[in-house]
């Protein structure tokens, strides 16, 4: 749980109250202490472990080792990018406080051969012309370089923002355009380039020590920890936007709720270990709604009930998700605080435990429970994308549906062999009658929960082979970009093979934005134009 730092709480007045306050403070700095000496000795264990394991690398099993290093290599660039995000936040939200300082490979000038494009920053008003002192004239005096890093779908090339320093001829007076505001601190990157890095390391699953190679071959020389200075400095840079689609996500009257399995890997181990990746997805569309789709997702490493509890601490309303246990405390009608979770089951997730059944035994009673579940969803295809109220009057058919298929479904289990998975499956159906007829008679619900299961198969594939570091399930919050700068990918939408690209967009800087003070983004502005490229 978050909370403030003492760094930045009013002092006492009271002497005693002043002297607890001093020590509270001595407690939190040694705490830091500790954590920071911790980290540096971890990212140091882990580079010898790597240097060790390089010296071994062309003996035997030498692919087993090439893993091993390619595994301590993933963990050791989390831990640099969390380093990272922490001195960016650290830098901007506690200015005083002192920057832990951490040895860093020499900055190398950007490579001579790469094309340049110089951006020339003229003092504001008649600066370059007009002394703002005296008024007399002004000569050139001068001028700052700062070189950045940019990418162009397809190459590199070097923006050069030039500032030219004027003196005026009568007085000492000088003008000079301020230096161009970067999207991270002391930052050689440009928007472009950092999503660039983004986008291959959490959507491609390219590793940075990866693209320090690939850049490499275009005679592009980048230090993987600057690359996780890079990392750690946007993902911090991205936290308005996090905190803006969780907020528009747990504001709406239904969302869906999924989970799934992911692989973390478990360093030293030679295996994995099993973490947990939630999504809450907010989509209207299927009833015609006007509020934008958008999905928040989170990481946990295991699947207790704390988890969604702690998501969803400030939802209330209809949550369509399957029978996970977990939940059963949320539906809890006595939860006052922000108030009543409603339970909304899912269809499809009762369908498929009564089609697995059918498919290992081809039971002709597991069938007629397919074909009895499929007239159900002859009328919600009526009824998609429909107005709630016309959706409500379509499925007046479905409630004796239904109805016949409850009490077929109860008459048939008692017949069954108790133990057997078709007596499970119907039973857990059973069990959830209420909460599988409720969209019945609600418009706005669905039959099913396919909308969160969709937008958790584009996240979790089988190459997201992933650190213990918590800082990766962090960038993963940030949900790619569909059609717009400013909306998630809706749940219905996978990473289809296109080059995406902003025109004339920088989020950065961009007044609707406003990134670096750190305000939250809206979702509810106009959109930039996008262009594709196969």
């Amino acid at each position: 749980m978050w909370r403030m730092s003492l760094a930045t709480a009013e002092l006492p007045t009271d002497p005693a109250a002043l002297r607890a306050f001093a020590l509270a403070c001595q407690s939190e700095l040694k705490a830091a202490q500790t954590a920071v000496q911790l980290k540096a000795l971890e990212i140091e264990k882990l580079r010898f472990q790597i240097a060790k394991l390089r010296r071994m690398q062309f003996g035997r099993s030498s692919e087993r080792i090439t893993r091993q290093i390619e595994q301590l290599e993933m963990q050791l660039e989390e831990l640099e990018t969390g380093e990272a995000e922490d001195v960016a936040r650290a830098e901007t939200s506690e200015p005083s406080a002192p920057i832990p300082m951490r040895a860093k490979p020499k900055r190398k000038p950007l490579p001579e051969h790469l094309p340049r494009q110089e951006v020339l920053h003229q003092p504001e008003g008649d600066g370059a012309c007009i002394c703002p002192a005296c008024g007399g004239g002004m000569g050139r005096l001068g001028e700052d370089v700062t070189e950045v890093l940019d990418y162009v779908p397809g190459h590199f090339q070097v923006i050069r923002h030039v500032r030219p320093k004027y003196a005026c001829r009568a007085c000492d007076a000088i003008t000079q355009a301020p230096a161009p505001a970067m999207p991270t601190p002391r930052g050689r990157a440009t928007p472009a380039m950092l999503a660039h890095l983004l986008v291959s390391k959490y959507c491609d699953h390219l590793p940075l020590y990866r693209q320090c190679e690939i850049y490499a071959r275009e005679g592009l020389e980048l230090d993987r920890s600057t690359l996780c200075d890079w990392v750690g400095q946007a993902a911090w840079l991205l936290d308005p936007i996090v905190a803006a689609i969780r907020a528009h996500v747990f504001a709406a009257e239904k969302i869906h709720g999924d989970d799934t399995t992911v692989p973390v890997l478990a360093p030293g181990l030679g295996r994995t270990k099993t973490g947990r990746l939630w999504v809450y997805v907010r989509d209207d569309r299927p009833f015609c709604g006007e509020a934008p789709p958008a999905a928040a997702y989170f990481y946990s490493p295991d699947r207790g009930g704390e988890h969604p509890a702690a998501h969803m601490a400030a939802f209330t309303g209809l949550l369509q998700a399957d029978g996970y246990a977990g939940f059963e405390a949320l539906y809890n009608p006595a939860r006052s605080k922000p108030g009543p979770i409603t339970e909304v089951a899912c269809w499809a997730h009762c369908r498929r435990k009564i089609f697995d059944v059918w498919d290992a035994t081809k039971s002709p009673v597991a069938k007629e429970a397919l074909d009895r579940i499929a007239a159900v969803y002859v009328i919600e295809d009526k009824a998609r994308f429909a107005p709630a109220g016309e959706r409500v009057e379509h499925r007046k058919e479905t409630a004796p549906l239904l109805d016949a298929f409850f009490a077929w479904a109860k008459a048939t289990e008692a017949k069954l062999s108790a133990k057997s998975a078709l007596a499970e499956a119907f039973r857990y159906t059973i069990k959830r009658r209420e909460a599988l007829t409720r969209f019945v008679t609600d418009g706005r619900l669905e039959a099913d929960n396919n909308i969160a299961e969709n937008a958790m198969r584009k996240i979790a594939t089988r190459e997201s082979l992933c650190t213990p570091s918590s800082s990766i399930w962090k960038h993963w919050k940030r949900v790619g970009v569909s059609n717009a700068t400013r909306a998630t990918i809706s749940g219905d939408r996978q990473f289809d093979r296109l080059r995406r690209q902003v025109i004339g967009a920088d989020l950065v800087r961009r007044s609707g934005n406003n990134l670096l003070s750190c305000k939250d983004a809206g979702l509810n502005k106009a959109a930039y134009r996008m262009v594709c490229d196969a």
